[in-house]
Formats: C-alpha cells, structure tokens, sequence
C-alpha cells in the first residue's frame, strides 16, 4: 500500500472543468454528487422502516420524513462545503486535527459504519432476488458477492458514469414507486395532512419516529459527500468558491426531494395497503409486523403480482446502488484517517465478506424474518456511530481557521449545532431507552441483569464521554486553506478522487 497521491495516474480524461465564467450553466458541471449520496437515504433499511411506519400508522408519520429530510439537505451542504472550500475530506480533516489514539478509534468506528450499512444492501438483495426468481434467502446472500465483480467493471469509466449509473437507479426506485402510489390510491389530503401536521400517538408512534429519524443521516455519508466534492475542477476564487458551494446546495436539494419524495411513497403505499377495507386475516397479520419479504407478499395478493415484481426491482436498484457509494466511502475513510489505499475491488470484497458473514448465518438460522431484524441491529449501529462523524464536520465548518471567509456564520452555526444535537440526542435516548426495555423485559435472572446493567451502563458513560471530547476539546490553530495555497489549488480537482479506478 502506498500514500494517497503515489498510486494514482495523472490523467486529464475524467477530470470534470467547471467555467470560469458565472453561468447558470455550470451547475451541470456540479449535477452528480448529490445522486450518490441520496442512495443513503433510500437504502433497505429505510424502506423496512418506512413500510412498518405506513403499516402501523397510515401516514401520521410523514411529517418525520419531511423534518429528517430537511435537516439531512442542512448537514450533507456542510459536508460538501467542507470539501470545496478546503480541498480535503473529512476524514483527512480528522487526521490532520487528533492525534493517533483519537484518530485511530475514529477510524474504527467509521469502518464499522460502512460494513453496518453494507449489511442491509446486502439483505435487501438477498430479498428482491428471492421475490424476482425464487431464489433462498441464504443463496441470494451469497450471489450478493458478485456485485463486486460487477463494480469491478465500473471502475474504468470514470466518476462521471458512475454519477449517472446512480442517477438512473435513483430514477428507477422512483419510477416503481410513483406507479405502485397510482395503483394503491392513498387519499391526497390524508397524506398532505400527516405531512404538514405533526402528530404522535402513542409510545410505539414515539419509537418509530426515533427509527425514521434515525435512519435519515448515515455517518458514512458525511465521508463520502465531503470527498465526491473534490472531482471538480472549480474556480479558487473567492466568488468560485461561493458559487460551488451554492451551487452543490441545490444540486443535493434536487437529489434528496427525489429520495424524499420516495420515502413518502413508500410510506403512503404500505399505509394505503394495510388500511384497505378488504384485507384478509392474513395479510392483517403481515401488516402487524412488516418487513420487506412479507411487503412483497403483502402487495402481491392485495395490488397484484406485478406490484410484487416492481417492488422487487426497486429494491435490488436500492440494493446495487447502495453498495457502490458504500464502498467509495470506505475508501475515502481508509485513505484519510490512515493515508493508505487500496485498490476499490479488494476494498469492497473485504468490506462485503464482513457483512456477509452475520447475513448469512443469521439467515440461515434466523429465515427471512431473522434477516429483517439483522437491518434493524444496522441502522441501530449507524445511529449509534452518527455523532463521531457529525461532530467534528460541525466543528471542522464553524471554524475560520479552516474555512476562512467560508466559515458558518452565527446564525448557521446555531442552527446546524441545535439539528445536529437533536438528532444526536434522539440517536442517545432511542439507544438507552432500547437497552433498559431489555433489561427491565428481557425475562433474565438478576445476576445477569446487575452484570448486564454495569456493563451497559459503562459502556453508556465512556460513549457519552467520547462525545463530550469531541464536542469540547478546541481545534488546532495552525491550517491551510485550498483557495490560499497555490501548490493544493494546482492538484484540484484531487487525482484520488477522481480516479477512483487506479
């Protein structure tokens, strides 16, 4: 292995130029970053929480997904800010601002975030596989291996065709969903109504929002956005700067209505199902648990068999396209914490082999039901791991060492710091609350709930003092920005990231 710039052509063929001249025309130049990172939220694990929200509770929880989705487009803008501005990622942040024992643990977190979001992909293939051709669970598992050859064969056409794979699977998912809403027919106002009117009912109501707000904003995302930024060729000017900045804005607003608009898709169809008047005891009884095998039987009966088979498809597009952005993000999070790389192939084959493992043992114990759950476990660990990726962006693009003029100001500071500390606090409580449902329900003898509670409970405490170290230690004076160092504006956009193939 070799540091970042040593194994990496210097080849002008995939560079995307942005024009120097202002003109509403660059903004085709920026298109594409956004398209990768919104397959974050529209992965496996959102789908299965989604259709349990829309089964249990129709659409009263909508206006969630309009909240997660606003404060997701605040926070990916900070990751692509952080990148434009500076010409580093944020993992390369990270080792430049802790030193080895910090940055070492972040690093291994952020490894764990990214086989933890693997592990849905890899379920939620297994699942379209079984619903398109029949095929076990425990084989699709496997076959889900044989995406890496097929990553393998993007890797020579460059970042700008991988940009548009994603935005043709992003469309796709979307497609499938627009015409199961046309065939599920909810009521418009009642889905206007549960988005624009916050209401919750119930603690169960409570706990699912936790979910959906939970899923919303992946830690591996803040890595990825922050290094896909870099492809670009842009202006370091001040007024170059600013424009990139705006315009990722609205190219990441473009992708995330997409992925919003699907959520609420998801959510309407499962609710509109699961509501209708003519359901039959049996597919009552797949509403009262859903999960994404029982939705493809559930639409099957109620919709049509077609229904399943377009079900099917998004979900294998979710699956596919998820693991693509997984693995580039697992590449930008080796080769800025540890400043090593690895070549793309055998970095996913790794990454996939860890979360194939619990899948299929899980699946093979457990059947299908025991491979839902598993994507619950992983959306949990990503809420989990979210504030050591979340914390040090915020931190790294309130600071004017770092980010000079481009720094946030008072006002925007406030306002990521109060979403960032809600969703982190909503991630905290959703964790500790699960962990004393367990101890005070889980039936086991008091010796093991007094060993299980001090050991929970520590753990709890040296995970809040993590944060707190985070929140409260004071970033390092010394910095160079992008836009005021000839030698890092000459090598943008980054050979790194640009040839991601190499």
């Amino acid at each position: 292995m070799a540091g970042p710039t040593a194994s990496f052509s210097n080849s002008d063929s995939n560079k995307i130029l942005v024009s120097e001249k202002k003109s509403w025309k660059n903004f085709f130049s920026y298109l594409g970053p956004g398209f990768l990172v919104s397959i974050a939220y529209i992965d496996p694990g959102n789908f299965e929480t989604d259709l349990q929200s829309g089964a249990q509770y129709k659409y009263e929880l909508l206006w969630i997904i309009l909240v997660a989705s606003c404060a997701a487009l605040v926070i990916q803008s900070l990751a692509a800010n952080l990148g434009v501005v500076t010409g580093k990622h944020l993992a390369e942040h990270c080792r430049a601002e802790y030193s080895k024992v910090p940055n070492f643990m972040l690093w291994v977190v952020a490894e764990i975030a990214v086989v933890a979001c693997d592990i849905p992909e890899v379920i939620g293939t297994a699942f379209a596989l079984n619903m398109l051709f029949n095929i076990p669970i425990w084989i699709g598992v496997l076959l889900t291996g044989f995406s890496t050859l097929i990553l393998l064969a993007l890797q020579k056409y460059g970042i700008r065709k991988l940009e548009f794979l994603i935005a043709f699977l992003v469309l796709t998912i979307a497609l499938c969903f627009l015409v199961e809403l046309h065939y599920s027919k909810p009521d418009p106002k009642e889905v206007l109504y549960g988005l624009f009117v916050p209401q919750l009912k119930g603690n169960g109501a409570t706990g699912l929002a936790i979910s959906l707000l939970g899923a919303m904003v992946m830690p591996h995302n803040l890595f990825l956005h922050s290094a896909l930024v870099l492809s670009r060729k842009i202006p370091r000017s001040v007024t170059g700067i600013k424009e990139a900045c705006r315009y990722y804005l609205v190219e990441s607003g473009l992708a995330l209505s997409v992925a919003f608009l699907i959520n609420v898709s998801v959510i309407s169809v499962s609710g509109a199902v699961c509501n209708a008047s003519d359901l039959s005891p049996e597919d009552q009884a797949s509403c009262q648990d859903l999960d994404l095998n029982k939705a493809s039987f559930l639409l099957r009966n109620v919709v049509g068999k077609w229904s399943s088979k377009l079900f099917a498809i998004a979900l294998l597009a979710s699956g596919q396209s998820s693991t693509i952005t997984g693995t580039y993000a697992g590449q930008y999070v080796m080769q800025g914490f540890l400043d090593l790389t690895i070549r793309p192939w055998l970095r996913n084959f790794l990454t996939r082999c860890l979360a194939i493992i619990p899948s299929l043992i899980v699946a093979l114990i457990g059947g299908s039901a025991g491979a839902g759950k598993l994507i619950i476990i992983a959306s949990m660990i990503l809420s989990f791991e979210l504030p050591f990726a979340l914390v040090p962006l915020l931190k790294f693009t309130c600071s004017k060492t770092k980010m000079g003029s481009h720094a946030n100001s008072l006002l925007i500071s406030s306002v990521t710091w109060v979403i960032g500390g809600l969703i982190m606090g909503i991630n905290i409580y959703y964790l500790v609350s699960s962990f004393i449902k367990l101890i005070l329900h889980g039936h086991m003898k008091l010796v093991a709930i007094v060993f299980l509670g001090i050991l929970g409970f520590s753990g709890i405490a040296i995970y809040l003092a993590a944060i707190g170290y985070l929140v409260l230690r004071k970033n390092r004076e010394s910095s160079v920005l992008a836009s005021s160092n000839s030698q890092t504006a000459e090598t943008l956009p980054r050979e790194d990231i640009v040839n991601m193939h190499t």
